[in-house]
């Protein structure tokens, strides 16, 4: 992101953390997502699928399909965007409390926020849960608190990347 750029957008950092999704064409989309609003990084956790990366531990023809995959919808963001594969989201979310990270998990709970009313912090980490499922239970309670979408439609979800896309933008652009 130029200076000029993120200079106009403040100073807030934003991390994504996808959680246990499975479709290769939503991590692409979301990582060309967060490229275009300026996330710091993707974390991608659990069984989420990933990109090639360097000393990649998966069968290479498998390592290669899922990278192929991938990078259909990502467009090259797989490239551009600062994205890390952990296997334990417990792990990753203790480090980014310790680093003054407010962990706010996108999901329909009792006690989800607006997010159209909710101020975001200067340093947020967003989790997505399971395309069909949502964020688990275990990953709820580790979380500072939860944020929703409004629904006006007769459905009850958005995509998971769409769900982020209007997450990420309120929150960058919250004054």
């Amino acid at each position: 992101m130029s200076g000029i750029l993120r200079y106009s957008l403040g100073m807030r950092s934003i991390i994504i953390i996808a959680h246990n999704l499975r479709s290769t064409h939503n991590v692409g989309s979301l990582l060309r997502t967060a490229d275009g609003l300026g996330v710091a990084t993707v974390y991608l956790t659990g069984y989420t699928p990933y990109p090639r990366q360097v000393d990649d531990v998966r069968l290479p023809h498998l390592a290669q399909k899922i990278h192929r995959d991938i990078s259909k919808t990502a467009l090259g963001a797989e490239q551009s965007v600062r994205w890390e594969s952990i296997p334990d989201i417990s792990v990753l979310i203790a480090d980014l409390k310790s680093q003054k990270y407010v962990v706010a998990a996108l999901e329909q709970t009792p006690f989800a926020k607006d997010i159209s009313t909710y101020k975001p912090p200067e340093r947020l980490a967003l989790i997505l849960g399971r395309e069909v499922e949502g964020v688990e239970q275990e990953v709820l309670a580790l979380s500072d608190l939860q944020l929703v979408i409004p629904m006006l439609g007769s459905k009850e979800s958005f995509n998971v990347v769409q769900a982020a896309a209007m997450a990420v933008y309120h929150c960058r652009f919250y004054r």
